[in-house]
Protein backbone atom coordinates (compact mmCIF):
# COMPACT_ATOMS: atom_id res chain seq x y z
CA UNK A 1 0.00 0.00 0.00
CA UNK A 2 1.51 3.23 -1.03
CA UNK A 3 0.80 5.26 2.11
CA UNK A 4 -1.62 5.78 4.99
CA UNK A 5 -3.17 8.81 3.33
CA UNK A 6 -4.05 6.96 0.15
CA UNK A 7 -7.80 7.13 -0.47
CA UNK A 8 -8.25 8.74 2.98
CA UNK A 9 -7.15 5.68 4.92
CA UNK A 10 -5.87 7.64 7.87
CA UNK A 11 -8.37 8.38 10.63
CA UNK A 12 -11.71 6.81 9.76
CA UNK A 13 -10.35 3.62 8.29
CA UNK A 14 -7.08 3.30 10.13
CA UNK A 15 -8.87 3.36 13.46
CA UNK A 16 -12.13 1.71 12.48
CA UNK A 17 -14.46 0.51 15.19
CA UNK A 18 -15.11 -3.10 16.10
CA UNK A 19 -11.50 -4.28 15.96
CA UNK A 20 -9.73 -6.03 18.81
CA UNK A 21 -7.50 -4.07 21.17
CA UNK A 22 -4.11 -3.42 19.64
CA UNK A 23 -1.31 -0.91 19.43
CA UNK A 24 -3.44 0.82 16.81
CA UNK A 25 -6.18 1.31 19.39
CA UNK A 26 -3.65 2.51 21.93
CA UNK A 27 -2.36 5.14 19.51
CA UNK A 28 -5.87 6.34 18.82
CA UNK A 29 -6.58 6.73 22.53
CA UNK A 30 -3.33 8.61 23.14
CA UNK A 31 -3.97 10.96 20.21
CA UNK A 32 -7.46 11.72 21.47
CA UNK A 33 -6.07 12.34 24.94
CA UNK A 34 -3.37 14.66 23.58
CA UNK A 35 -5.92 16.70 21.62
CA UNK A 36 -8.14 17.11 24.68
CA UNK A 37 -5.18 18.17 26.83
CA UNK A 38 -4.04 20.68 24.22
CA UNK A 39 -7.52 22.24 24.00
CA UNK A 40 -7.72 22.42 27.81
CA UNK A 41 -4.30 24.06 28.06
CA UNK A 42 -2.90 21.22 30.17
CA UNK A 43 0.67 21.66 28.95
CA UNK A 44 2.50 19.30 31.29
CA UNK A 45 -0.06 16.54 30.80
CA UNK A 46 0.07 17.09 27.02
CA UNK A 47 3.85 16.71 27.09
CA UNK A 48 3.54 13.45 29.04
CA UNK A 49 1.07 12.07 26.49
CA UNK A 50 3.24 13.15 23.55
CA UNK A 51 6.19 11.35 25.13
CA UNK A 52 4.07 8.20 25.37
CA UNK A 53 3.16 8.54 21.67
CA UNK A 54 6.83 9.05 20.80
CA UNK A 55 7.73 5.87 22.67
CA UNK A 56 4.95 3.91 20.93
CA UNK A 57 6.13 5.14 17.52
CA UNK A 58 9.75 4.35 18.34
CA UNK A 59 10.92 7.96 18.21
CA UNK A 60 9.84 8.61 14.63
CA UNK A 61 10.55 12.02 13.14
CA UNK A 62 6.93 13.15 13.27
CA UNK A 63 6.51 12.07 16.89
CA UNK A 64 9.76 13.81 17.84
CA UNK A 65 8.50 17.04 16.28
CA UNK A 66 5.29 16.83 18.29
CA UNK A 67 7.30 16.26 21.45
CA UNK A 68 9.57 19.19 20.59
CA UNK A 69 6.52 21.44 20.31
CA UNK A 70 5.24 20.18 23.67
CA UNK A 71 8.63 20.81 25.29
CA UNK A 72 8.57 24.34 23.85
CA UNK A 73 5.15 24.99 25.34
CA UNK A 74 6.43 24.22 28.85
CA UNK A 75 9.62 26.24 28.38
CA UNK A 76 12.07 23.32 28.15
CA UNK A 77 14.04 24.68 25.18
CA UNK A 78 17.01 22.33 25.58
CA UNK A 79 14.83 19.24 25.26
CA UNK A 80 12.97 20.79 22.32
CA UNK A 81 16.23 21.34 20.44
CA UNK A 82 17.46 17.85 21.30
CA UNK A 83 14.33 16.41 19.66
CA UNK A 84 14.59 18.64 16.57
CA UNK A 85 18.27 17.86 16.17
CA UNK A 86 17.46 14.16 16.24
CA UNK A 87 14.91 14.72 13.45
CA UNK A 88 17.59 16.47 11.39
CA UNK A 89 20.09 13.67 12.07
CA UNK A 90 17.60 11.24 10.50
CA UNK A 91 17.84 13.13 7.22
CA UNK A 92 14.37 14.60 7.62
CA UNK A 93 13.12 18.15 7.12
CA UNK A 94 10.05 20.23 7.93
CA UNK A 95 8.93 22.94 5.54
CA UNK A 96 6.81 24.57 8.26
CA UNK A 97 9.92 25.41 10.23
CA UNK A 98 11.81 26.57 7.15
CA UNK A 99 8.95 28.84 6.04
CA UNK A 100 8.34 30.27 9.50
CA UNK A 101 4.78 28.95 9.70
CA UNK A 102 5.61 26.88 12.77
CA UNK A 103 3.82 29.01 15.35
CA UNK A 104 4.36 26.44 18.09
CA UNK A 105 8.12 26.96 17.77
CA UNK A 106 8.10 30.79 17.86
CA UNK A 107 9.83 30.87 21.29
CA UNK A 108 12.82 29.09 19.69
CA UNK A 109 13.36 31.50 16.81
CA UNK A 110 15.80 33.82 18.58
CA UNK A 111 18.06 30.96 19.66
CA UNK A 112 21.09 30.32 17.37
CA UNK A 113 20.36 26.59 17.60
CA UNK A 114 17.13 27.18 15.68
CA UNK A 115 18.98 28.49 12.63
CA UNK A 116 21.38 25.54 12.87
CA UNK A 117 18.44 23.13 12.75
CA UNK A 118 16.99 24.96 9.75
CA UNK A 119 20.32 24.69 7.93
CA UNK A 120 20.39 20.94 8.54
CA UNK A 121 16.84 20.64 7.25
CA UNK A 122 17.84 22.54 4.12
CA UNK A 123 20.83 20.24 3.59
CA UNK A 124 18.53 17.23 3.97
CA UNK A 125 16.53 18.45 0.97
CA UNK A 126 19.45 18.62 -1.43
CA UNK A 127 19.28 16.30 -4.42
CA UNK A 128 20.93 12.86 -4.38
CA UNK A 129 20.88 10.69 -7.51
CA UNK A 130 22.76 7.38 -7.36
CA UNK A 131 20.55 5.43 -9.73
CA UNK A 132 19.78 5.73 -13.43
CA UNK A 133 16.55 5.53 -15.37
CA UNK A 134 16.14 2.04 -16.79
CA UNK A 135 12.67 2.41 -18.28
CA UNK A 136 10.18 5.19 -18.90
CA UNK A 137 6.70 3.65 -18.94
CA UNK A 138 4.80 4.71 -22.03
CA UNK A 139 1.33 4.86 -20.44
CA UNK A 140 1.16 7.77 -17.92
CA UNK A 141 -2.42 6.94 -16.86
CA UNK A 142 -1.60 3.80 -14.89
CA UNK A 143 -0.73 5.16 -11.42
CA UNK A 144 1.74 2.39 -10.72
CA UNK A 145 2.00 0.53 -7.43
CA UNK A 146 3.94 -2.77 -7.28
CA UNK A 147 6.54 -4.33 -9.57
CA UNK A 148 8.23 -7.69 -10.16
CA UNK A 149 10.47 -9.09 -12.88
CA UNK A 150 9.74 -12.04 -15.17
CA UNK A 151 13.09 -13.58 -16.02
CA UNK A 152 11.59 -15.82 -18.72
CA UNK A 153 10.49 -12.86 -20.84
CA UNK A 154 12.91 -10.22 -19.50
CA UNK A 155 9.98 -7.92 -18.71
CA UNK A 156 8.42 -6.26 -15.68
CA UNK A 157 4.92 -6.89 -14.36
CA UNK A 158 3.42 -3.80 -12.74
CA UNK A 159 0.08 -3.20 -11.01
CA UNK A 160 -2.09 -0.22 -11.90
CA UNK A 161 -4.27 1.51 -9.33
CA UNK A 162 -6.13 3.81 -11.68
CA UNK A 163 -6.63 1.42 -14.62
CA UNK A 164 -7.22 -1.59 -12.32
CA UNK A 165 -4.99 -4.08 -14.08
CA UNK A 166 -1.56 -5.68 -14.31
CA UNK A 167 0.60 -4.66 -17.25
CA UNK A 168 3.70 -6.17 -18.79
CA UNK A 169 6.39 -3.57 -19.47
CA UNK A 170 9.47 -4.12 -21.61
CA UNK A 171 12.75 -2.48 -20.69
CA UNK A 172 12.05 -0.15 -23.59
CA UNK A 173 8.87 1.02 -21.83
CA UNK A 174 6.26 -0.65 -24.07
CA UNK A 175 3.11 -1.52 -22.13
CA UNK A 176 0.74 -4.41 -22.83
CA UNK A 177 -2.08 -5.74 -20.67
CA UNK A 178 -1.34 -8.89 -18.70
CA UNK A 179 -4.53 -9.26 -16.62
CA UNK A 180 -7.37 -7.11 -15.31
CA UNK A 181 -8.95 -6.98 -11.88
CA UNK A 182 -11.83 -9.49 -11.89
CA UNK A 183 -13.82 -7.16 -9.62
CA UNK A 184 -12.76 -3.95 -11.40
CA UNK A 185 -10.98 -2.72 -8.26
CA UNK A 186 -7.58 -1.00 -8.01
CA UNK A 187 -4.70 -3.47 -8.06
CA UNK A 188 -2.00 -3.23 -5.44
CA UNK A 189 0.45 -6.01 -4.47
CA UNK A 190 2.20 -8.28 -6.97
CA UNK A 191 4.70 -11.14 -6.76
CA UNK A 192 5.85 -13.67 -9.37
CA UNK A 193 6.36 -17.34 -8.49
CA UNK A 194 8.69 -18.20 -11.36
CA UNK A 195 9.11 -21.85 -10.32
CA UNK A 196 5.38 -22.58 -10.53
CA UNK A 197 4.68 -20.01 -13.27
CA UNK A 198 2.17 -18.17 -11.13
CA UNK A 199 1.51 -14.50 -10.40
CA UNK A 200 0.00 -13.49 -7.06
CA UNK A 201 -1.64 -10.09 -6.75
CA UNK A 202 -4.24 -8.22 -4.73
CA UNK A 203 -7.25 -6.14 -5.66
CA UNK A 204 -8.61 -3.60 -3.19
CA UNK A 205 -11.83 -1.57 -2.90
CA UNK A 206 -10.69 1.21 -0.55
CA UNK A 207 -13.13 3.03 1.69
CA UNK A 208 -14.31 6.39 0.31
CA UNK A 209 -13.09 5.55 -3.18
CA UNK A 210 -15.25 6.89 -6.01
CA UNK A 211 -13.76 4.34 -8.40
CA UNK A 212 -15.62 1.36 -6.87
CA UNK A 213 -19.23 0.84 -5.72
CA UNK A 214 -19.84 1.90 -2.11
CA UNK A 215 -21.17 -1.59 -1.37
CA UNK A 216 -17.66 -2.97 -1.93
CA UNK A 217 -15.76 -0.47 0.26
CA UNK A 218 -13.35 -2.22 2.62
CA UNK A 219 -13.13 -5.41 0.57
CA UNK A 220 -9.85 -6.97 -0.58
CA UNK A 221 -8.97 -10.17 -2.40
CA UNK A 222 -5.88 -12.23 -3.08
CA UNK A 223 -5.59 -13.32 -6.72
CA UNK A 224 -3.54 -15.97 -8.52
CA UNK A 225 -2.90 -15.82 -12.28
CA UNK A 226 -1.13 -18.06 -14.77
CA UNK A 227 2.16 -16.37 -15.60
CA UNK A 228 2.08 -17.52 -19.22
CA UNK A 229 -1.49 -16.56 -20.12
CA UNK A 230 -2.72 -14.11 -17.46
CA UNK A 231 -5.70 -16.41 -16.77
CA UNK A 232 -7.21 -16.07 -13.30
CA UNK A 233 -6.74 -19.33 -11.37
CA UNK A 234 -7.85 -18.46 -7.83
CA UNK A 235 -9.53 -15.63 -5.94
CA UNK A 236 -9.55 -15.57 -2.12
CA UNK A 237 -11.48 -12.69 -0.60
CA UNK A 238 -10.55 -11.48 2.85
CA UNK A 239 -13.21 -12.28 5.43
CA UNK A 240 -12.66 -8.95 7.21
CA UNK A 241 -12.45 -5.32 6.06
CA UNK A 242 -8.90 -4.88 4.86
CA UNK A 243 -6.49 -3.21 2.48
CA UNK A 244 -4.27 -6.10 1.37
CA UNK A 245 -1.69 -3.78 -0.08
CA UNK A 246 1.66 -5.60 0.14
CA UNK A 247 3.03 -9.10 -0.22
CA UNK A 248 5.97 -11.48 -0.08
CA UNK A 249 6.10 -15.11 -1.26
CA UNK A 250 7.48 -17.99 0.77
CA UNK A 251 9.79 -20.35 -1.10
CA UNK A 252 6.92 -22.83 -1.35
CA UNK A 253 5.00 -20.25 -3.34
CA UNK A 254 2.48 -19.30 -0.64
CA UNK A 255 1.89 -15.57 -0.11
CA UNK A 256 2.08 -13.51 3.05
CA UNK A 257 0.08 -10.30 2.77
CA UNK A 258 -0.17 -7.23 4.98
CA UNK A 259 -3.26 -5.16 5.72
CA UNK A 260 -2.18 -1.54 5.86
CA UNK A 261 -5.58 -0.46 7.14
CA UNK A 262 -6.47 -3.07 9.77
CA UNK A 263 -2.91 -3.70 10.91
CA UNK A 264 -2.72 -7.47 10.35
CA UNK A 265 -0.19 -9.71 8.59
CA UNK A 266 -1.67 -12.86 7.04
CA UNK A 267 -0.50 -16.09 5.44
CA UNK A 268 -2.56 -18.04 2.94
CA UNK A 269 -3.64 -21.39 4.36
CA UNK A 270 -5.93 -23.41 2.13
CA UNK A 271 -8.62 -21.02 0.97
CA UNK A 272 -8.39 -18.59 3.86
CA UNK A 273 -5.98 -16.09 5.38
CA UNK A 274 -4.49 -16.89 8.79
CA UNK A 275 -3.33 -13.96 10.92
CA UNK A 276 0.30 -14.15 12.03
CA UNK A 277 0.70 -11.16 14.37
CA UNK A 278 -0.81 -10.22 17.73
CA UNK A 279 -1.82 -6.62 17.01
CA UNK A 280 1.59 -4.95 17.28
CA UNK A 281 1.34 -3.26 13.87
CA UNK A 282 -0.53 -0.09 12.97
CA UNK A 283 0.01 -0.08 9.21
CA UNK A 284 2.24 -2.97 8.04
CA UNK A 285 3.69 -2.69 4.54
CA UNK A 286 5.89 -4.89 2.29
CA UNK A 287 7.34 -7.89 4.21
CA UNK A 288 10.71 -9.46 3.40
CA UNK A 289 11.81 -13.03 4.14
CA UNK A 290 14.80 -13.92 6.26
CA UNK A 291 16.82 -16.98 5.30
CA UNK A 292 15.31 -19.26 7.96
CA UNK A 293 11.77 -18.68 6.56
CA UNK A 294 10.62 -18.57 10.15
CA UNK A 295 11.10 -14.84 10.50
CA UNK A 296 10.05 -12.00 8.24
CA UNK A 297 10.87 -8.32 8.29
CA UNK A 298 7.75 -6.16 8.45
CA UNK A 299 7.97 -2.39 8.00
CA UNK A 300 5.23 -0.49 9.78
CA UNK A 301 4.49 2.90 8.23
CA UNK A 302 4.35 4.56 11.67
CA UNK A 303 6.43 2.33 13.98
CA UNK A 304 9.50 1.22 11.98
CA UNK A 305 10.79 -2.25 11.09
CA UNK A 306 10.01 -5.41 13.09
CA UNK A 307 11.27 -8.97 12.86
CA UNK A 308 8.20 -11.22 13.14
CA UNK A 309 8.21 -14.93 14.01
CA UNK A 310 5.50 -16.33 11.72
CA UNK A 311 5.03 -19.40 13.94
CA UNK A 312 4.33 -17.61 17.23
CA UNK A 313 3.63 -13.96 16.35
CA UNK A 314 6.45 -12.83 18.63
CA UNK A 315 8.49 -9.92 17.33
CA UNK A 316 11.23 -7.44 18.08
CA UNK A 317 11.76 -3.99 16.64
CA UNK A 318 14.99 -3.07 14.89
CA UNK A 319 16.90 -0.08 16.21
CA UNK A 320 20.03 1.63 15.01
CA UNK A 321 23.26 0.81 16.81
CA UNK A 322 25.20 3.27 14.67
CA UNK A 323 26.33 6.77 15.55
CA UNK A 324 23.39 8.45 13.82
CA UNK A 325 19.69 7.62 14.18
CA UNK A 326 17.99 6.16 11.11
CA UNK A 327 14.61 7.14 9.70
CA UNK A 328 12.71 3.83 9.73
CA UNK A 329 9.13 5.02 9.25
CA UNK A 330 7.25 5.93 6.09
CA UNK A 331 8.46 2.74 4.38
CA UNK A 332 6.23 1.45 1.59
CA UNK A 333 8.55 -1.06 -0.07
CA UNK A 334 11.21 -3.10 1.77
CA UNK A 335 13.56 -5.62 0.10
CA UNK A 336 16.55 -7.61 1.27
CA UNK A 337 19.89 -8.17 -0.41
CA UNK A 338 21.82 -10.31 2.09
CA UNK A 339 22.33 -8.14 5.16
CA UNK A 340 21.37 -4.98 3.28
CA UNK A 341 17.85 -3.57 3.27
CA UNK A 342 16.53 -1.51 0.38
CA UNK A 343 13.72 0.76 1.50
CA UNK A 344 11.34 3.01 -0.41
CA UNK A 345 10.06 5.75 1.87
CA UNK A 346 7.16 7.85 0.63
CA UNK A 347 6.21 8.84 4.16
CA UNK A 348 9.36 10.78 5.01
CA UNK A 349 10.16 14.42 4.31
CA UNK A 350 11.68 14.41 1.79
CA UNK A 351 10.60 11.15 0.19
CA UNK A 352 13.55 8.90 -0.59
CA UNK A 353 14.92 5.53 -1.60
CA UNK A 354 17.57 4.31 0.83
CA UNK A 355 19.87 1.45 1.69
CA UNK A 356 20.45 0.25 5.26
CA UNK A 357 22.91 -2.35 6.50
CA UNK A 358 22.00 -4.78 9.29
CA UNK A 359 24.07 -7.03 11.51
CA UNK A 360 24.31 -10.74 10.76
CA UNK A 361 21.50 -11.76 13.08
CA UNK A 362 19.12 -8.96 12.09
CA UNK A 363 18.91 -7.79 15.68
CA UNK A 364 20.02 -4.23 14.88
CA UNK A 365 20.62 -1.87 12.00
CA UNK A 366 23.98 -0.21 11.48
CA UNK A 367 24.36 2.45 8.79
CA UNK A 368 22.36 3.84 5.92
CA UNK A 369 22.73 5.95 2.83
CA UNK A 370 20.35 7.58 0.38
CA UNK A 371 20.00 6.24 -3.16
CA UNK A 372 17.64 8.91 -4.47
CA UNK A 373 15.88 11.96 -3.10
CA UNK A 374 14.67 15.32 -4.46
CA UNK A 375 15.23 14.46 -8.13
CA UNK A 376 13.15 15.18 -11.24
CA UNK A 377 12.46 11.44 -11.58
CA UNK A 378 11.44 10.59 -7.99
CA UNK A 379 7.89 11.92 -7.56
CA UNK A 380 6.11 9.40 -5.34
CA UNK A 381 8.19 6.18 -5.29
CA UNK A 382 6.39 2.97 -4.35
CA UNK A 383 7.94 -0.50 -4.76
CA UNK A 384 10.92 -2.31 -6.21
CA UNK A 385 12.51 -5.66 -7.03
CA UNK A 386 16.03 -7.07 -6.72
CA UNK A 387 17.21 -8.65 -9.99
CA UNK A 388 20.69 -10.11 -9.73
CA UNK A 389 23.04 -7.29 -8.75
CA UNK A 390 20.56 -4.54 -9.54
CA UNK A 391 17.69 -2.99 -7.66
CA UNK A 392 14.84 -1.73 -9.87
CA UNK A 393 12.18 0.51 -8.35
CA UNK A 394 9.16 2.55 -9.42
CA UNK A 395 9.21 6.34 -9.25
CA UNK A 396 6.82 9.11 -10.26
CA UNK A 397 3.98 6.67 -9.63
CA UNK A 398 1.24 9.30 -9.88
CA UNK A 399 -0.14 8.77 -6.36
CA UNK A 400 0.51 12.42 -5.53
CA UNK A 401 -1.93 13.41 -8.30
CA UNK A 402 -4.87 11.59 -6.64
CA UNK A 403 -7.14 13.00 -3.95
CA UNK A 404 -8.36 11.12 -0.88
CA UNK A 405 -11.19 9.58 -2.91
CA UNK A 406 -8.91 8.15 -5.59
CA UNK A 407 -9.79 10.78 -8.20
CA UNK A 408 -7.39 12.97 -10.12
CA UNK A 409 -6.97 16.29 -8.34
CA UNK A 410 -8.32 19.34 -10.18
CA UNK A 411 -5.75 20.39 -12.74
CA UNK A 412 -3.59 17.32 -12.11
CA UNK A 413 -1.57 15.99 -15.02
CA UNK A 414 -0.27 12.43 -14.98
CA UNK A 415 3.21 11.94 -16.40
CA UNK A 416 5.12 8.76 -17.15
CA UNK A 417 6.37 6.61 -14.31
CA UNK A 418 9.96 5.42 -14.34
CA UNK A 419 11.71 2.20 -13.45
CA UNK A 420 15.02 3.25 -11.92
CA UNK A 421 18.07 0.97 -11.64
CA UNK A 422 20.57 1.03 -8.79
CA UNK A 423 23.80 -0.97 -8.82
CA UNK A 424 23.85 -2.99 -5.59
CA UNK A 425 27.64 -3.24 -5.76
CA UNK A 426 27.97 0.52 -5.31
CA UNK A 427 29.91 1.39 -2.16
CA UNK A 428 28.01 2.74 0.82
CA UNK A 429 29.40 6.09 1.82
CA UNK A 430 28.21 8.28 4.71
CA UNK A 431 26.35 11.51 3.96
Amino acid sequence: MTRLLAFGLVGVVLFSAGQSASEKDRLRELQQQARAQHIAGQKEAHLSTDLAIEELLHHSARSLESTAAAYTSVGDMDSAFTALERVAAMGEADDRLRKGSDTEFLPLHADPRYQAVLERFTNNETSIARSVSSTTISDPRLVTEDIDFDTATNTFLITSVLEKKIVRVTKGGTVTDFATSPSKWPMFALKIDAKRRRVWATEVAPDNSNSVPKTTWGHSALLCFDLRTGMLLRRIEASMPAVLGDMVLMRNGLPIVSDGSGGGVYKLKGDSLRRLDHGDFISPQTPALLDDEVHILVPDYLRGIAVLDIRTGALHWLNSDGAAPLALTGIDGLYRDGETLLVIQNGTTPERVSRISANAGFTALKTGDVIERVTPTLGDPTHGVVVGKDFYYLTNSGWDQLDDNGNLKPGAVLTSAHVMRFDLKATISPE
